[in-house]
């Protein structure tokens, strides 16, 4: 979920009340936002101290789906709704005197297609800029960049002083070299090929320039007089910068996701609408297609969607009339009606603003929030189920306490680890068909789902390694495995681990907090000769992550299967001969080889301990 940071005298000022920290975060709570700091603390301090400072801000984590939340102007519009001190607004399309013939025009060139296809564009008439909301103006930009643009390589948004270009406008597709112009910031003209090579260095910019690098050709707007507006999603000309003097203000957004173009443009053009001379109100421009076809801009034509009262109730447990539905929902910056041939139901207007709706029961989800998810009755569900954990849940609370008990750290790593860490790392070979592999991990660290708890435990011992002697940690968790029988084609298992670290080995350590967990499930511990059904015993092993001679397989025998009177009578004749057949090798413990602790960067001995738990279940 993004955190947005506003003004807090401008917010306060708009909202028409002076709120305490601890009312405006009930408020946000209300409303479904987290009020995640308040800086006024800090700034006082600063002050008392000599020191420069911001003025006090607010902090607030807002939903990632709400884009109209993400800027100053869209938290004040959508709370002075929700307290009821205005309604939503009524966005609208201005067009020139002319008509539709006078709409600025942008003809998109064919080349486009191979690079950045989607364009849309608005224009912002007649705008007043303050200092606060024109730092507004860019932050919006930025967020909309970073969370539904994701970085840019989606949706990139450039906006330029209409005023210093002349339509209409061109949107092509060239070869870096024949592309020159003054990028914003520089007075100096530069070749697009050029500018890639500066922007390398640029701590900000650098990170956006794989996103058209590897393309033939960039994209460009250009005006009537081939003047440079942006090369999308890159950088703006200088020629056609915004300042605080701007008055007419030029919105141009490019994408590979045409879905979320819509979204962007409305999104930028609706929120600063409202410092239009005549608020709300956005100039479209006619865009031309390759294929001859025109689209007017942004289309920020309301979308309906019918909701009905009882389903609401139903899903609320109220008992609320439809017209107290209606006030509720325009509380939420939505326009229900009544319908008039079906009293239950109500055709809600849905504003360009709120594309995060898309089904009645996000209407309903409204509907809970203003009128208050705390308001609501407590009632016990018609269907009852009694739930109960799985076994294997808890067999393993039952190591989980005992091993805890014993003065045993529990540890969290995570299941994902990399290639080396699981296999390398521990000295063991990957034969190929044992680990799940991350198609296109996007760290070294998250490559494979991990087939043993040791590295995780081993990783958090590095990681702690100041702290004092000895460390003994402990996890109870699953590993995953390749299983081509399955239809999934892998399966979890749960695995119990430990790690002692010491200036000594430890080895009696681990295997006395094996006995004790073989204790505490009832199995007891037996020689591999012995005539008894069922038990555990360890035996040499060879596992390379442990120290040759130092190392030991855990098996257990466990109980016979059940037969019928002809197999009892076998089972008779068969008694004074041990079935080993039936001895599963569940783990390994013994001493970590020196190779191990070292790729792991830990300088002191360490003893482990590991094997499966669901061979126990009964």
């Amino acid at each position: 979920m993004p955190t947005i940071a506003v003004d807090k005298s401008e917010l306060f000022e708009r909202l028409g009340h002076q709120y305490t920290t601890e009312e405006f975060d009930r408020l946000c709570f209300d409303y479904g936002l987290e009020l995640d700091e308040d800086t006024t603390a800090e700034v006082e301090a600063a002050i008392k101290k000599g020191l420069p400072s911001e003025r006090p801000q607010l902090k607030i984590e807002v939903p990632a789906n709400r884009y109209d939340l993400v800027c100053l102007e869209g938290i004040a519009r959508a709370l002075r709704a929700f307290l009821g001190k205005q309604d939503p607004p009524q966005y609208t399309l201005a067009y020139p005197p002319g008509g539709e013939k006078d709409l600025i025009t942008v003809t998109v060139s064919k080349e486009t297609q191979r690079v950045r296809p989607f364009f849309a564009c608005a224009v912002l008439r007649n705008i007043k800029f303050t200092p606060l909301s024109y730092a507004s103006f860019i932050d919006l930009q930025d967020k909309l960049h970073q969370n539904i643009g994701r970085r840019r390589s989606l949706v990139a948004i450039g906006t330029h002083d209409l005023d210093t270009l002349t339509p209409p406008f061109r949107y092509e597709a060239r070869t870096p070299t024949n592309i020159a112009f003054a990028p914003l910031g520089r007075d100096t003209v530069h070749t697009a090929a050029e500018l890639m090579q500066i922007y390398e260095s640029d701590k900000h910019l650098s990170r956006y320039l794989h996103i058209i690098r590897d393309s033939d050709v960039y994209p460009i707007i250009y005006d009537s007089e081939d003047h440079v507006l942006s090369m999308p999603p890159i950088i703006n000309s200088e020629h056609s910068k915004i300042t605080l003097a701007t008055k007419n203000v030029f919105i141009d957004t490019t994408a590979t996701d045409d879905t979320k173009l819509q979204i962007v443009i409305n999104m930028v053009a609706s929120m600063f609408s409202e410092y239009c001379a005549e608020p709300f109100t956005i100039e479209p421009c006619k865009i031309v297609f390759p294929d001859g076809s025109t689209r007017i801009s942004p289309d920020i034509a309301p979308r309906t969607v019918t909701a009905r009262a009882s389903y609401i109730n139903s899903c609320t447990s109220l008992s609320l009339t439809p017209s107290t539905i209606q006030s509720l929902l325009t509380r939420m910056t939505l326009c229900p009606t009544i319908s008039p041939n079906d009293p239950d139901a109500l055709i809600v207007s849905l504003p360009c603003t709120r594309p995060d709706i898309f089904h009645e029961v996000d209407i309903i989800e409204d509907a809970a929030v203003a009128y208050g998810f705390n308001n609501l009755p407590d009632i016990f569900p018609q269907t009852s189920t009694v739930a109960q954990p799985l076994l294997i849940s808890k067999l393993t609370d039952v190591i989980r306490n005992e091993w805890a008990m014993a003065g045993w750290v529990e540890a969290l790593p995570f299941i994902l680890c990399s290639h080396e860490e699981n296999f390398s790392f521990m000295n063991r070979p990957d034969p190929g068909s044992l680990a799940v592999k991350i198609a296109n991990p996007k760290t070294l660290e998250f490559q494979v789902a991990r087939t043993s708890l040791l590295p995780g435990l081993l990783k958090t011992i590095r990681e702690n390694r100041s702290h004092a002697l000895p460390m003994r940690v402990f996890e109870l968790s699953d590993v995953v495995f390749k299983d081509t029988s399955r239809e999934r084609q892998a399966r979890n298992e749960r695995h119990a681990g430990a790690v002692w670290c010491a200036r000594s080995a430890g080895f009696e350590v681990v295997h006395g907090l094996l006995d004790r967990a073989m204790k505490m499930l009832e199995v007891p511990r037996i020689g591999k000769g012995d005539g008894k059904d069922v038990g555990y015993y360890i035996k040499e092993g060879d596992d390379p992550a442990y120290f040759p001679g130092r190392a030991a397989t855990i098996y257990y025998r466990p109980p016979p299967p059940k037969m019928s009177k002809t197999g009892e009578l076998i089972g008779e004749l068969k008694a004074l001969h041990i079935d080993e057949d039936r001895d599963i090798a569940i783990g390994t413990l013994g001493v970590l080889h020196p190779t191990v602790l070292e790729k792991f960067e830990i300088t002191y001995p360490c003893s482990a301990l590991e094997f499966n738990l669901e061979v126990f279940l009964k």
